[in-house]
Order: C-alpha cells, then sequence, then structure tokens
C-alpha cells in the first residue's frame, strides 16, 4: 500500500514510518522540520522519503496515487497549543480538516487520523468511552474535537476515515519528547535523582507506548473496511489507567535512589480514566504489549546505554513549547509559524558578501 505519514519526524512518526516499511509498505513522509534537531539515539535503521512541507502547503498532486494518509503533524500537547490559540487552530482544525479533503479529492481512500484521549478533559467516576460527552479544556483538545466532527462527514463509499484517540503516550524515541509525563518524570529521576510534584498527584491519566499507537494504526491500515469505516477508536488499555502519582511512583521505583514527595492540590483539573474495551474487542489483531513498568524501563536502558546528561534532557528539541519559543524568538518562523525562508536568505547573502 502506498501510504502518506504526515510527522515522520516527529516522536510518534520517526517509528511509526520504518514499522510500515517492514510491512512491505510504501511511505512518503511530510514534516515541516520544526524538531528534527532533536535526536536522542540511533534507533531505526529505515527512513522513509521525506518532504520537508507544511501540512498547510500540501497539495492533491502531493497525494496522487496515495491509497492511505496517517496523519500525527500537528502542534502537539496543550502548552504548544496555547502559545498562539488562532495559528493552533489554523493548523491543528482547518488545516488537518483540508488535508482530508484533498485526500479525499486525490482518490485516497483510507484516512488515519490520530486524535487524543484528552477531548475527554474533565471525566466522571465512571470510565469514559468513545459514546461519552467530549468536554475539551484546552486549544488543542478542542481542534481535535472539531477535526472528529468535519472529517467524519466525509466519509462515503470511496473514502474511509478512522479517529484514533490515543491516551498519553510514553516510551523511547530517536525524536525524543520529555514534555509527556511519564518521560518528563523518568528524565528528572536520572538527572536530578529526585521528583517533587507540585500537585498531589491525584488527577488519572490513561497511558499508552507509542510503539502500541503505531500497532494500533498497523491494525487499522489492515483491518477490512467495514470495521474501521467512520469509526473513533481509543488507543490504550484499561489496565494502563493510572493516578499520576501511581506513575511518578512506578518511576521512582525503577529509577533506584530516586527521592519522591508531593504538593498540595492542582489547580489542573483535567482528569479521566477511560476504556479501551472497543479497540481492544473489534479491530483484529490489537492488544497493547507495553505497560508503565515496562517503559519506564526501557527509557532507564536507553538513559543507561547514551549516558544522558542534564544538558540533553533540558534540550529544547526535546521539549514542543520551548523549541517553537526558540524559532520564533530567532525568527527563522514567523508568527504563523511558517519559515521566514526570505529573512535568513538575505542574512546568508550579506554575509557571503562580506568574506
Amino acid at each position: 500500500m502506498k501510504i502518506l505519514v504526515t510527522g515522520t519526524e516527529g516522536y510518534i512518526g520517526s517509528l511509526l514510518a520504518p514499522i510500515l516499511m517492514q510491512h512491505d509498505h510504501e511511505v512518503i513522509g511530510v514534516d515541516t522540520g520544526f524538531y528534527k534537531v532533536g535526536w536522542l539515539y540511533n534507533g531505526t535503521e529505515l527512513t522513509a522519503k521525506t518532504l520537508n512541507k507544511d501540512i498547510r502547503h500540501i497539495t492533491v498532486e502531493d497525494l496522487q496515487g496515495v491509497e492511505a494518509v496517517i496523519h500525527l503533524a500537528e502542534l502537539s500537547n496543550d502548552p504548544a497549543g496555547q502559545l498562539r490559540p488562532d495559528v493552533t487552530y489554523e493548523i491543528n482544525h482547518q488545516g488537518s480538516v483540508k488535508l482530508a479533503q484533498l485526500a479525499k479529492m486525490a482518490g485516497v481512500r483510507r484516512f488515519v487520523y490520530t486524535s487524543s484521549c484528552s477531548v475527554y478533559g474533565v471525566g466522571t467516576d465512571e470510565h469514559v468511552t468513545e459514546e461519552s460527552p467530549v468536554n475539551p479544556q484546552t486549544a488543542y483538545a478542542e481542534c481535535k474535537t472539531l477535526v472528529e466532527r468535519d472529517v467524519k462527514l466525509l466519509a462515503d463509499d470511496s473514502f474511509s476515515p478512522t479517529f484514533l484517540r490515543n491516551a498519553t503516550a510514553y516510551g523511547a524515541s530517536p525524536r525524543m519528547r520529555f514534555d509527556i509525563v511519564l518521560n518528563n518524570l523518568s528524565g528528572l529521576a536520572w538527572t536530578t535523582k529526585e521528583i517533587k510534584m507540585t500537585s498531589d498527584g491525584t488527577p488519572w491519566r490513561p497511558l499508552v507506548h507509542l510503539l502500541d499507537i503505531c500497532k494500533a494504526i498497523v491494525c487499522t491500515l489492515e483491518a477490512p473496511r467495514d470495521i474501521i469505516h467512520n469509526q473513533t477508536f481509543n488507543v490504550g488499555d484499561t489496565a494502563s489507567n493510572y493516578k499520576v502519582k501511581e506513575i511518578a511512583q512506578i518511576v521512582a521505583e525503577v529509577f533506584t535512589g530516586c527521592q519522591l514527595s508531593f504538593g498540595d492540590t492542582s489547580a489542573d483539573n483535567r482528569s479521566y480514566r477511560v476504556s479501551f474495551e472497543k479497540i481492544n474487542t473489534k479491530l483484529p489483531g490489537f492488544k497493547c504489549e507495553w505497560n508503565a513498568v515496562k517503559g519506564t524501563q526501557q527509557l532507564f536502558d536507553v538513559f543507561t546505554a547514551i549516558d544522558m546528561s542534564e544538558s540533553t534532557f533540558l534540550f529544547k528539541g526535546f521539549t514542543r513549547l520551548k523549541q517553537l519559543e526558540y524559532l520564533i524568538r530567532t525568527q527563522q518562523i514567523d508568527q504563523n509559524f511558517f519559515w521566514n525562508k526570505s529573512c535568513y536568505s538575505q542574512k546568508l547573502h550579506s554575509k557571503v558578501h562580506s568574506l
């Protein structure tokens, strides 16, 4: 199958593209390159040919002959989304819907959209399901709900979108992220031997390893159309709903010698437990292979192997908000998050002539 994957130079995409290629799919990548500076370790043998392109600039011609689109590339996580909410809506909502429309125009038959369990926002004591009301608390989460709403309307006999609401991701990736909870706590435990929680850690979070996210995508591509057509699946395992303090305790146990303390109740009211029964019973071949203990041990092994330093852990390329703020401050991207090529080409040109 010829597949276009957006975000091939990101946290998930850098592992997903090689996995798809190992399954004998032809992969074309698209990535704007905001985070290519971040490379933690050499963990992939295959690399997909990738177009250096903003998703807002993708054309029908880019999608010719493509049989499936996997859409990962958006401004990811709540802090980055709040940096410029108007641009977040332009990229994450409008850009994603336009991509789906172009894919349909180009004859693409399957469209896999990676949504998020953050759409549930503030949950109840019950486990929320795909049928539960959404309650997004941030621009990032609201955009996910808007894309789901609008792309569902595009579904017909020739265009089958699927919406994968991923739990909070964790795990090692060459294009690492240290701004997500388990990865961040593991980095703190390794570099400082201390986890000082500013909250009491009582909110619930569902977790899923990024390789299990990749597995869900592969299973979606290979599933019969009637199973995945215009369907929404929570991606994870019901057993992997943890209180934040439980995540911290797991990390402290794996990273021996780490001191753990808790603070007061947090102002962040996001708390939800999620049911993953649908994906585990309806999507052929899917079952999570990872849990928080195994994933934390993986991170410990990677940090040990590369002798990770505190400066590496704190490097801007591994935290979405830091990297975006840096690119804006240095005028490498403009206020709409487009690469400011003219500015830098002029500076380089003047330097050449001054030599």
